[in-house]
């Protein structure tokens, strides 16, 4: 039984849901345009011993996105009132965006050398619902389910590969507690960018915020798709294609 532990006294946490949702696009937005459509050589900052250029800075920040999406998956797993809707949507969602997302990186309507980050989070949401399914009832199960689903992120090529699903369920299984779930940064690239998303976790005040409804549910997940499709035409506009 994982102890429960917050870092900051409920009085301070003044995050809601939708308010991560922002930060998570946001945060995202900055990383894809970064590592598209950024030229590399450009310097923001220079010492005898030190560069900063634009592209690492918008690289780095970028780093607080895939963590602040996992955080609301797992919260959205507790809270929907249809996880098999839930389920659904997130697959579907995948589906849409794959087109987009293999123009981006391949110019190609269909690629399969990387898969986007909605399967990602599919595979991870299956791995939460096997878990809470089977933990008490049929716990030996779940090693083989665990195991086919890192094996399908492996060898699906999804985004943050077998290392984004694994951090989805160690998030999930540390959620109670915010000290040792920093740990987990370790399984995604550059940990030190990535604990700054904990600390927007930390203040979440379990309140779904400004974004109700089905309207602006579904807007949310479609700015994933469209401004990966924006980036592919000014990508193609600019002649970025090798």
């Amino acid at each position: 039984m994982i102890r429960q532990y917050s870092i900051f006294p409920e009085k301070m946490k003044c995050f809601s849901g939708s308010m991560l949702k922002v930060l998570a696009m946001v945060t995202m937005i900055i990383d894809h345009v970064g590592s598209h459509l950024v030229d590399r050589s450009i310097i923001i900052f220079e010492t005898e011993t030190y560069t900063l250029t634009l592209y690492r800075l918008m690289r780095d920040i970028g780093r607080l996105a895939f963590p602040l999406f996992c955080f609301l998956l797992i919260e959205g797993y507790f809270h929907t009132r249809n996880k098999v809707r839930y389920g659904v949507s997130l697959g579907v969602m995948a589906a849409i965006s794959e087109i987009p997302f293999d123009l981006e990186h391949q110019n190609k309507l269909f690629d399969l050398h990387g898969q986007n980050i909605f399967f990602t989070l599919l595979l991870g949401y299956l791995a939460i619902c096997a878990v809470e399914q089977w933990k008490s009832k049929h716990p030996i199960l779940l090693i083989p389910v665990l195991i086919g689903i890192m094996l399908a992120a492996g060898f699906g090529l999804v985004d943050y590969g077998v290392f984004g699903v694994a951090f989805i369920v160690v998030l999930y299984a540390l959620r109670q507690n915010e000290f040792f779930r920093l740990f987990s940064a370790f399984l995604l690239g550059n940990p030190r960018f990535v604990m700054l998303a904990f600390l927007p976790m930390s203040l979440y005040n379990g309140k779904r915020g400004f974004i109700k409804g089905k309207f602006l549910k579904y807007a949310f997940y479609a700015i994933y798709p469209v401004h990966i499709f924006i980036i592919y035409l000014l990508k193609l506009h600019w002649g970025l294609f090798q």
